[in-house]
């Protein structure tokens, strides 16, 4: 299992077009196979602040969505939306059953 964690830091003044613009990504990335979660996380500390958290099922699953429209059209406006660059954490992991 693959996790991902994308953080993003938003321009105040367009964090509505953010939000807008990131909800198709969303939608469209759970829909992908060998997704296992796609979620957006506004920070309780930091303003302005997200992070999406991702959980792939393994590396190919994260390539294609690398490769996929929805992604790379997403990737291509983020810049106008965020404050400093994107920051993106990958980590191996697995489900703990309890």
């Amino acid at each position: 299992m693959i996790i991902t964690h994308a953080h993003f830091q938003v321009n105040p003044e367009k964090e509505q077009a953010f939000l807008e613009e990131i909800r198709s990504l969303i939608a469209d990335s759970r829909k992908e196979e060998g997704n296992i979660s796609y979620d957006l996380m506004k920070s309780t500390e930091e303003e302005n602040a997200y992070t999406m958290v991702e959980v792939w099922q393994d590396q190919e699953s994260v390539e294609a969505h690398g490769k996929s429209s929805h992604f790379t059209a997403f990737v291509e406006k983020a810049p106008q939306f965020l404050t400093a660059p994107l920051a993106i954490e990958s980590y191996a992991g697995e489900k703990i059953e309890r």
